[in-house]
């Protein structure tokens, strides 16, 4: 148990906050990244979750940003041989990266995008879901703000527009815009 203790104090620099006449000590939050095997960030995230409340860590966070395939990143008040303690043995875990990364380093997974973002009128696409998935068809109009895309099928006998969401498609062809 005392291992475990050892584990959490040694993260780097600390605060000292006083109040009253106890002093308080406050360690700083550390952003590390776990490489994974590619498509099981979320099998990895889960899975530390559970451990982490199993073995009561001080993390904050975990988080697999579908933009960073192959990693994991986890927020807490840990140092390297922590978070090694933490990973040992887990399933689809790689590694660890060296050393921490900062906020500024990854503050662009953590705002969302739009989900018409990377959509232009002209793309062709094919609708991944719904009554028509599996249909490709050409993009007519984007309404960014609904974030609602209106396409017209190949394949129907009559043009009819039909409306989507921005997350139903994929892009298969973008227009050439010249």
């Amino acid at each position: 148990m005392s291992e475990d203790v050892d584990l959490f104090t040694d993260v780097g620099e600390e605060r000292k906050e006083e109040k009253g006449e106890e002093e308080e000590v406050i360690f700083p939050e550390t952003i590390f990244a776990i490489k994974t095997a590619l498509g099981h960030e979320k099998t990895v995230a889960d899975a530390l979750s559970r451990r982490v409340r199993r073995k009561k860590y001080p993390i904050y966070a975990i988080l697999s940003p579908p933009k960073l395939r192959g990693y994991v990143l986890v927020e807490g008040v840990l140092n390297t041989k922590a978070i090694e303690s933490l990973i040992r043995g887990m399933e689809y875990v790689r590694g660890i990266i060296e050393g921490e990364a900062s906020l500024e380093e990854i503050e662009h997974f953590l705002e969302p995008a739009a989900a018409v973002s990377g959509i232009g009128e002209g793309d062709i696409v094919e609708i991944i879901a719904g009554p028509f998935k599996g249909e490709k068809a050409r993009v007519q109009r984007i309404d960014e703000a609904r974030e609602e895309i209106t396409v017209e099928l190949f394949e129907a006998m009559v043009s009819i527009p039909v409306t989507l969401k921005g997350d139903q498609v994929r892009v298969l062809e973008k227009e050439s815009r010249e």
